[in-house]
């Protein structure tokens, strides 16, 4: 049994000093002791293990009196990495020009080789940035298309980057060509001969998701990257609900361009991202805001945003080391223990119809779902007014469900409150 106590004083210790919890270990320690005293079985022991996952769901602070099943929106952040943030934030405003921009903001190259860690890339490839809509525009505006020039994605990628096209489109005159994908998607080849066959002569770029953030669809990037090299065809990846939510290296995908958001899987403070470019890459790209010139190599080109607080970005490291205490593979398999136990719950009453694949190559925590009969905005109205829980109508032109994403603070108390609210709306209608 996880003494919980002694994991609270560990975690609930005041930080000293700027980078505190990392010299001195306090978070990344409490979580090793509860890792050789439970959790020591393989991931997917390790998932069913509520005495492990007690300990880490106490390293958030969250609002206990309500249900959050909105989480691939934006995250809690780790309390260690929230506390980061306020003591950063207070030690910039001694003297900003001073403290933030000359002792904190050259510090953020520690967290630079952090993230390539993570991903398996050069550090020289690796930009911070504010959010993935912000890598992914930098990617999207910053080659040169010219009128006529295609892009090509689904219908249903996120629709801020689909916003982005489509004023190109107004701007540029470049055609945005979409198409639709089965729901949920299990076959990886038919996926692939999707974007192939939408490919016309005027393709210049594709945008595609690594996860799809509407029913949490895994793509297959490495073999549409593979497809679309051939053809000359750079592809920009969506890692928004990716990165730091399962296991994977760059080396998997193989791809040129990709951005996520910080603050969704890695628990970072709010208003983090990163954008990887390989390096033999960085040069044809333009910056999202222009830059000195003799910098057209440097991935730094890509944070020229203006003055910003360095706290959000240096507090990224608390993530990291939390990140990588509780594990990635045992991140992944407690996200998909979490799916499965509403999903098929659910799935049990013959009126739902799950819109996300159970299949853990196609998915993990992200899952939507579907009743026969019932409108999903009313429903998720109806469980916010009802039972304060909170999830995400989906209305699409080829779908509608109930997108529903749990996080590893996520009690299995919370989701039988779910399952039951919403087997008792069935019930009544």
């Amino acid at each position: 049994m996880v003494d919980r106590r002694g994991f609270l004083g560990a975690v609930g210790a005041p930080a000293v000093g700027i980078a505190a919890s990392l010299e001195f270990g306090g978070l990344a320690s409490a979580l090793e002791a509860v890792a050789f005293r439970g959790g020591t079985g393989t991931p997917k022991e390790t998932a069913r293990d509520e005495d492990f996952w007690v300990a880490v769901q106490r390293a958030f602070k969250v609002d206990r009196t309500l249900v959050n099943l909105n989480n691939g929106g934006v995250s809690p952040a780790v309390e260690s990495a929230q506390e980061a943030l306020k003591r950063y934030l207070d030690y910039s405003n001694l003297a900003p020009a001073y403290t933030m921009w000359r002792i904190l903001e050259p510090q953020k190259e520690k967290v630079r080789g952090d993230l390539a860690r993570i991903f398996g890339c050069d550090p020289e490839e690796m930009a911070i940035t504010r959010n993935a809509s912000e890598g992914l525009e930098t990617c999207q505006l910053g080659f040169d298309l010219e009128p006529g020039d295609e892009v090509l994605t689904t219908n249903q990628d996120y629709p801020r980057m689909l916003n982005t096209w489509k004023q190109l489109s107004r701007r540029k005159g470049v055609v945005l060509r979409q198409f639709s994908l089965p729901v949920p998607a299990e076959d990886e080849e038919r996926i692939v001969r999707l974007f192939e066959e939408n490919i016309s002569p005027r393709t210049r770029l594709i945008l595609m998701c690594h996860m799809i953030n509407l029913t949490g669809q895994i793509l297959p990037v490495r073999k549409v990257v593979a497809m679309a090299r051939r053809r000359g065809i750079p592809v920009i990846v969506d890692g928004a609900h990716t990165f730091a939510h399962f296991p994977f290296s760059r080396a998997d995908l193989d791809c040129d361009y990709f951005a996520a958001s910080l603050h969704k899987w890695l628990f970072a403070p709010h208003g983090t991202g990163m954008l990887y470019v390989k390096r033999d890459r960085i040069e044809g790209l333009w910056p999202l805001m222009p830059c000195s010139e003799g910098r057209e190599t440097d991935i730094r080109k890509f944070e020229e945003i203006g003055t910003h607080p360095a706290a959000n970005f240096l507090a990224i490291a608390e993530a990291v080391v939390f990140h990588e205490g509780v594990g990635p593979e045992r991140k992944a398999a407690r996200m998909r223990y979490l799916r499965d136990y509403w999903a098929t719950r659910l799935a049990e009453n013959s009126r739902v119809f799950l819109n996300t694949s159970l299949d853990p190559r196609f998915s993990c925590g992200l899952g939507n779902f579907r009743i026969d009969g019932i409108d999903s905005v009313e429903l998720g109205s109806w469980l916010w007014a009802e039972h304060r829980i909170l999830t995400t109508p989906v209305k699409h032109d080829d779908f509608e469900g109930i997108r529903v994403t749990p996080s590893l603070y996520t009690t299995l108390t919370d989701l039988d409150r779910f399952c039951g609210a919403v087997e008792g709306f069935i019930r009544r209608s």
